[in-house]
């Protein structure tokens, strides 16, 4: 997928924001996203460091949150144990259902609902404190039609936390080559380097959007310990901590 002239952001129809092969590969993960030892077990082994992000970052108790993407709920589940009000939003039913069966299971109140991002901006724009939107931006056509529905999601003040891969030849030969083909960290087809976004590309269309950068940090997985570290260079997988402009 050629960039356009931002950079690998694009922006076209926000309804057609969705690819179907991407939501059915997921989908098809569903009955085994909670297997840690499973073909998500790359996903729980970064989960402890994508919440310690975020909480050295924001308070999330009593925090109105809003998980962009939320898959089976790893991350989901974590913010709410940490105190937060969530709504978590999937495009897969499928993953949906499992979600909520396994938070009921662990008496967790969490908002769980099958829909996509434009719909939840139109539903409660400005209602979150903390919006997060991890592994996602890199699975959908229109990463600019994303990242402004979780802006407008954002009450002022509110933080946005994005997780993606950096579009650099190191990040094919790990995030693709290896994670995918040489060790099988996560399935084979997973990723398409075109849709990889560089740091400075999500930067520019953060600021056109009216929010402030804050904070760029590298996450780094070691396979052997299977542990993650977030800081450093950002040159394969990568957070962003964003914030929109408080009300005058």
């Amino acid at each position: 997928m050629p960039a356009g002239p931002a950079g690998n952001i694009r922006t076209m129809s926000i309804t057609a924001n969705l690819e179907p092969t991407e939501r059915d590969n997921f989908a098809a993960l569903a009955d085994r996203w909670w297997d840690a030892e499973g073909p998500c077990r790359t996903l729980h082994d970064i989960n402890p460091c994508r919440l310690d992000y975020v909480q050295r970052r924001v308070d999330l108790v009593g925090a109105r949150v809003a998980d962009i993407g939320c898959g089976g709920g790893l991350l989901s589940e974590a913010l709410a144990r940490a105190g937060s009000r969530v709504t978590a939003i999937d495009a897969s039913p499928e993953l949906i259902a499992v979600a909520s069966e396994h938070a009921a299971g662990g008496a967790l109140d969490i908002d769980y609902r099958a829909m996509l991002s434009a719909q939840l901006a139109l539903e409660a724009a400005g209602c979150f404190d903390v919006v997060t939107c991890m592994e996602l931006i890199e699975h959908v056509p229109d990463a600019d039609a994303l990242l402004a529905d979780c802006v407008a999601l954002l009450a002022p003040g509110g933080s946005l936390f994005v997780s993606t891969l950096n579009r650099t030849p190191r990040a094919y030969a790990l995030g693709i080559v290896a994670a995918e083909y040489l060790l099988g960290l996560v399935p084979r087809g997973t990723h398409d380097y075109a849709r990889f976004i560089r740091p400075s590309e999500l930067a520019a269309a953060a600021r056109r959007r009216g929010i402030d950068v804050l904070d760029v940090s590298g996450m780094h997985y070691n396979p052997l310990t299977r542990r993650a570290r977030a800081g450093g260079d950002p040159g394969v997988n990568y957070l962003v901590h964003l914030r929109r402009e408080a009300a005058p």
